[in-house]
């Protein structure tokens, strides 16, 4: 089972190999705070960007661990790459990106992102 997302003018659209998540983690760092993401994480290898790799910029702040990815267009930032604590290659991805998920029945998870 997969799924599918897109940033909001649909310039970048892109699947992942797994389930629908049920639940969500809500960071409450400042920039995860300001955009309001609801976020789930995957392997890199379970992720594959379908269009708008011409189309994405990126954006790093604070450790500059996690490259956000921001559609130039629209501004949607659908998914983000980074390294999971264990050094693998992880995809972030914007559940608010994701049409399938009913937000208002996911589980959120608190994370602490303001004092890591």
């Amino acid at each position: 089972m997969s799924f599918e997302g897109s940033c909001h003018c649909g310039a970048v659209r892109f699947t992942v190999d797994a389930p629908v998540p049920q639940s969500a983690i809500s960071c409450n760092c400042s920039h995860c705070r300001r955009k309001g993401f609801l976020l789930t994480f995957v392997p890199a290898n379970l992720f594959r960007l379908v269009t708008g790799e011409d189309d994405l910029r990126s954006y790093r702040f604070n450790t500059h661990r996690i490259e956000h990815r921001f559609c130039t267009t629209c501004g949607t930032q659908a998914f983000a790459c980074g390294t999971g604590p264990d050094g693998s290659e992880t995809r972030a991805i914007n559940l608010r990106c994701v049409p399938e998920v009913d937000l208002d029945s996911l589980h959120l998870q608190p994370f602490d992102g303001a004092s890591a």
